[in-house]
């Protein structure tokens, strides 16, 4: 089939799904795919194309921005700007050949867990009785589950691709820390902020991947091309083996976990052990603390970040005149932020004032640092950055002396992505007003590889009506292609894993 065909039945499907709301209204410029379109098969007709997703439509989070396109972070403090440049992701989409399909809905400056806090209205799942598509990149995902675009772009800070992947049946990738240039992209916690793929495969996320991976100049937190070289080296250092050390936190293995997620988790490991690969129970202790510090540090960012936005420097102003009780940016920030970004600000406003400081922000950065240290304790592959890596052998003091901890260490980890099936969206509405920081919980399996800027991937199990279940795996910093590679295989087992639930 051709590009054109496929980019048109593509547009038919955002026709059919404008009331899921996964796409910005006015973001898509049908004349302009069409025409790219059109080229890319002529390229493809001489045996030329410019890349794997030349011709691909690719939709983009709205908090990234795009040349003379919207950018308003679903919020009416940026309703109405367009962006004067492309961030630098996009740019290397459109010289791969890629075709934008749109800017994608997405939770208020990425801050949620199911796509709800936005001034476009919240992204409604396609099944019947209105499930959670999770956030905060949920209309990334839901425009991929949809087939509304070939891939779609988002940013992950704490699970915002790989929680929206799990729930609607998709592929999510984030990346290592800095991968992926963050030039373009309107910040939410920058320590963590990360750009990350959404797809209906693994290998359609690696062909994304492999085109907006690079070094970026512009870009203070992008690895350097020498770092590169250097971390490649380390790791092609290592024997190849085609089995995998697949390693279990027992931290993971919760109470609260959904018995058809730890159903499917243990389906899977066995299925794993089936085809060559050894299973390793492992510990990571400090995993129990990483939610509690990443919710003190990602706020604090954040309070910093949107400072800025004042109604004079960047913003919209107050739609009311000042009067005397109040300044004129106090009600510009009250009116055109909402509830959720209030929150977050008052949040880390306070644990970054001189009287909390110390007991919050200062103890959550030594938090983050013992969950990386754990990380690194249980990989095979040191970390490729640092100069004295931790032994794998050597047992941490807060680790259970009783779970073993081999020399060889593991080469993955694999979790569940979410902790529970997702919810209905009148049943977030009602929770949210009662306890906000409920839905905090969801982030508890992602949360400590975005702490320690470890490459992780969502990967959907397909099995009846448990389709909206996640596996994750992760890997070492800088491991991105042994994390795609192992996501294939266990994409593959799952397959198996839904024709045999069909033959039954």
């Amino acid at each position: 089939m051709s590009l054109g065909r496929i980019a048109q039945q593509c547009l038919k499907n955002q026709a059919k799904h404008t009331d899921l709301n996964a796409l910005v209204p006015s973001t898509t410029n049908a004349d302009a795919i069409f025409r790219r379109c059109q080229e890319a098969d002529e390229r493809r007709a001489r045996g030329k194309p410019l890349s794997p997703i030349d011709g691909h439509l690719i939709a983009i989070k709205d908090n990234i921005s795009i040349l003379d396109q919207p950018t308003t972070c679903a919020s009416a403090m940026l309703q109405g700007y367009s962006s004067p440049f492309s961030a630098t992701v996009v740019e290397k989409l459109k010289a791969a050949g890629a075709a934008i399909a749109g800017k994608t809905n997405l939770d208020e400056f990425g801050m949620g867990s199911h796509s709800i806090n936005s001034i476009h209205g919240p992204v409604k799942s396609s099944s019947e009785d209105g499930r959670s598509v999770g956030g905060s990149s949920g209309g990334s995902a839901l425009a991929v589950a949809t087939e509304q675009c070939f891939a779609a772009l988002g940013t992950d800070t704490g699970g915002s691709v790989r929680l929206p992947a799990a729930w609607t049946g998709t592929v999510g990738f984030k990346p290592s820390y800095g991968m992926v240039s963050r030039w373009g992209v309107v910040a939410y916690a920058n320590s963590l902020d990360t750009v990350g793929v959404v797809a209906r495969n693994v290998e359609g996320t690696k062909q994304v991947y492999d085109i907006i991976k690079g070094h970026d100049p512009r870009d203070p937190t992008s690895l350097s091309d020498p770092t590169r070289s250097r971390i490649e080296a380390r790791l092609a250092s290592r024997p190849k083996e085609r089995s995998l050390r697949i390693g279990v936190p027992k931290e993971y293995v919760l109470a609260e976990l959904h018995a058809a997620i730890h159903t499917h988790w243990s389906t899977a490991l066995r299925s794993l052990r089936q085809k060559g690969h050894s299973i390793h129970h492992i510990t990571l202790p400090t995993t129990k603390a990483a939610l509690s510090a990443y919710y003190v540090l990602a706020p604090a960012e954040a309070s910093s970040n949107l400072a800025k936005y004042d109604g004079v420097r960047y913003g919209n102003k107050a739609s009311v005149d000042r009067d005397k009780t109040n300044v004129l940016f106090a009600r510009t920030r009250g009116q055109n932020f909402g509830a959720e970004v209030r929150r977050r600000i008052l949040l880390g406003s306070y644990t970054l004032s001189s009287t909390a400081i110390d007991n919050y922000f200062i103890r959550a950065q030594k938090v983050r640092r013992l969950v990386q240290d754990d990380f690194n304790r249980v990989f095979t592959s040191p970390h490729p950055l640092l100069p004295h890596p931790i032994n794998s052998a050597t047992p941490s003091s807060s680790m259970d002396k009783h779970t073993e901890i081999e020399k060889e260490g593991v080469d993955i980890i694999l979790t569940p992505t979410s902790l529970n099936l997702p919810p209905l969206l009148s049943s977030i509405q009602d929770s949210s007003e009662e306890d906000p920081t409920e839905q905090f919980q969801e982030d508890v399996y992602t949360v400590p590889a975005s702490l320690a800027g470890l490459p992780a991937i969502s990967v959907p199990v397909p099995v009846g009506d448990w389709r909206q279940v996640g596996l994750q795996v992760v890997g070492q910093y800088g491991d991105d292609e042994r994390v795609l590679e192992a996501a294939s295989e266990l994409e593959g087992v799952l397959e198996e894993m839904k024709c045999c639930e069909s033959l039954k």
